[in-house]
């Protein structure tokens, strides 16, 4: 998921809503994003690339499966060395957890609400 692992940088986003597929046509057109669809067995999700080139930058997913509990908003993936003890950490200093910790690819995966109400997700590759 993240470039280069790097503890405490953010190395992905992704967008979790309703209709993936419509919603990335939208940035598709709206930003010039190129789509590259991925199997999500029975559906499938988008990772989106720069108009001039590149690699992947985002995602957008369907709210499915186990995103069906992800807010519909741009989420940023915050790599940390031990998701689990993030969480805890999250909780004990006035976050909640929204979703996990879980298992995501070949990682771990929270998201969290910090005190301000803002939302973001710890990763550990």
């Amino acid at each position: 998921m993240s470039a280069d692992g790097k503890v405490g940088t953010i190395g992905w986003r992704d967008l979790t809503v309703a209709d993936a597929e419509e919603v990335a046509e939208f940035y598709k057109e709206v930003v010039g994003w190129k789509l590259e669809s991925t199997s999500m067995g029975d559906y499938e999700d988008y990772c989106v690339s720069p108009p001039g080139g590149g690699g992947p930058v985002a995602g957008i997913c369907h709210a499915r499966g186990s995103n069906a509990n992800l807010p519909p908003q741009w989420l940023v993936y915050i790599t940390v060395s031990d998701v689990d003890a993030g969480a805890r950490k999250c909780v004990e200093l006035g976050g909640r957890i929204i979703d996990g910790p879980r298992p995501m690819g070949d990682g771990r995966i929270c998201v969290i609400r910090d005190p301000a109400g803002a939302v973001a997700a710890l990763y550990q590759e």
